[in-house]
């Protein structure tokens, strides 16, 4: 298919992110309580994130074939931002705590179910049925994933409403960040910065998308009506419920300044340093 430059961009890009899973089992496996000491430990929670993994793995081979595939990549470049990528960990602020990790889970799946879901719909209108039903099969993957996470979530916050009310306050106030933000291919220290602007203009993933998804979570996990805070998770509960009016602002004003901003091109080198008009 005749793909837009922009377009092979963010795939190849969200095929990187899939495809740098060891990172993504590490840093599961060292939450407290939930580890798998053993890596093969019968406990239901190792049981689940070594399936979990599996699933996730097959993205990620699936992704890369179909990319490969294509023709239209530099195969080296993108072998080399994942070797980068998987070198660099992974830091997203959740210090060991469980808490954190599965409100960071339960997000970060469904932003994967709504980019990948958008990805198979720009497929399916660029005349690739192959591709979108790979895009629809994937994400499709992700939304029971995100089902999985956020039951804990739901649990978490029935038997410890304060600590887990103040989990996602913190992990809102560091801002959820994308798995690959460490991503680098050897030649542009701005690479995740560069992918986010292609994927945020072709309606990939925006940040209008990352507004929803928190009031998805708002409504689903009740958030505004959960009783029986402390002082501290009352405080918790006003920050997170009345975040998403200000989100949509900051955007606006994003968007405002990045109209009157002078355009520019970006060579990129998974396309072998085909240029992208930011």
């Amino acid at each position: 298919m005749a793909y837009p430059t922009s377009t092979l961009w963010c795939w190849s890009g969200d095929m990187i992110t899939e495809d740098a899973l060891p990172t993504y089992q590490s840093l599961i496996n060292g939450l407290d309580g939930v580890t798998d000491e053993t890596s093969s430990s019968p406990s239901p929670w190792a049981q689940w994130t070594r399936a979990w993994t599996a699933e996730e793995n097959r993205h990620g081979d699936l992704l890369k074939t179909y990319i490969y595939l294509s023709g239209r990549v530099d195969m080296l470049m993108i072998e080399k931002t994942v070797q980068y990528l998987i070198g660099a960990g992974m830091d997203v602020g959740l210090e060991n705590n469980p808490y954190l990790g599965f409100v960071y889970t339960s997000f970060q799946e469904r932003a994967t179910f709504i980019s990948h879901g958008n990805t198979g719909r720009l497929a399916k209108a660029s005349g690739d049925p192959v591709l979108a039903r790979i895009c629809g099969t994937i994400a499709s993957d992700e939304r029971r994933h995100e089902f999985a996470y956020s039951r804990i979530v739901e649990k978490l916050l029935e038997v410890d409403p304060t600590m887990a009310m103040v989990a996602i306050a913190d992990m809102m106030r560091k801002k959820i960040t994308m798995p690959a933000h460490l991503m680098y291919d050897g030649k542009d220290p701005k690479l995740f910065e560069h992918f986010a602007a292609v994927a945020q203009r072709l309606g990939l993933y925006t940040t209008n998308d990352y507004a929803d998804i928190l009031e998805f979570f708002i409504e689903r996990w009740n958030l505004e009506k959960i009783e029986g805070l402390t002082g501290e998770g009352n405080c918790a509960q006003d920050f997170v419920c009345g975040l998403v009016p200000r989100i949509r602002r900051l955007q606006e004003r994003a968007d405002e300044r990045a109209r009157k901003m002078k355009r520019h091109g970006v060579k990129f080198s998974w396309i072998f340093n085909e240029e992208v008009v930011l």
